[in-house]
């Protein structure tokens, strides 16, 4: 199986016009798993040219590429509007192309990716707050008390958020997508760092039953469960 750096010399053979071919045909799609290790290439390389031949080429894995190389980007402040346009894209995958790419970002520059999901923390669209919950859940990157921090702050105010809607916008896709990352990302976050993490947790409202899923979809987390646990 090839490696990202493998597959980021092969591209680097290709002129840049000939990447959207050569990526939609070694894709993996349609298929169960697209091709996250090309995808990992791409985004740690793709300049801004390239990133715009394959936003407009616009089918789903190109532009899932073309996500994950902007979210790279996305300590500037006009790479990280186009990533937000991406994040309230319809295709999962392009979606799921935004965290990938602002977790690369994290990797070199924890500070900017942490502005990022805090502001999007609270944004009018639930596919944006999906994204800030999904890349700072991660945990490669709750390293620390203070990310922990921040990555259960955001759970904490994605899900009032989520309560906060009306009950017909909670059976949307949005909400919906929103509410399935939470009911994972809350017991990442409460992981990092147990003591106050669990204090957040506990502190939901389950006569809510959205959060009550989430609550209960947690506690089936293995990571989550064990801190339960009496000593």
């Amino acid at each position: 199986m090839e490696t990202s750096a493998e597959w980021g010399a092969r591209l680097d053979a290709i002129e840049r016009g000939g990447w959207v071919e050569y990526l939609d045909s070694h894709s993996g799609l349609p298929g169960p798993r697209a091709n996250l290790t090309l995808l990992d290439a791409v985004a740690r390389i793709a300049d801004e040219r390239a990133i715009e031949e394959l936003i407009q080429d616009g089918r789903e894995y190109p532009t899932m590429c073309a996500a994950a190389a902007t979210g790279r980007l996305a300590g500037d402040r006009e790479a990280e509007a186009r990533l937000r346009a991406l994040a309230m894209d319809e295709r999962w995958r392009v979606r799921e192309g935004v965290v990938i790419g602002l977790q690369i970002l994290a990797d070199s520059s924890p500070n900017a990716t942490n502005d990022i999901v805090g502001r999007w923390a609270d944004d009018p669209s639930l596919y944006v707050q999906r994204a800030a919950v999904a890349t700072i859940c991660e945990p490669r990157l709750l390293h620390s008390r203070s990310s922990a921090a921040i990555a259960v702050d955001v759970c904490r105010r994605a899900t009032h958020h989520l309560t906060q809607l009306p009950r017909a916008r909670r059976t949307s896709a949005e909400a919906r997508t929103l509410r399935q990352a939470l009911g994972y990302c809350w017991s990442v976050a409460v992981a990092a760092d147990p003591t106050p993490g669990l204090a957040a947790f506990h502190a939901l409202d389950p006569d809510d039953p959205d959060v009550a899923w989430i609550v209960k979809e947690n506690l089936r987390k293995k990571r989550l469960s064990r801190l339960l646990v009496p000593s």
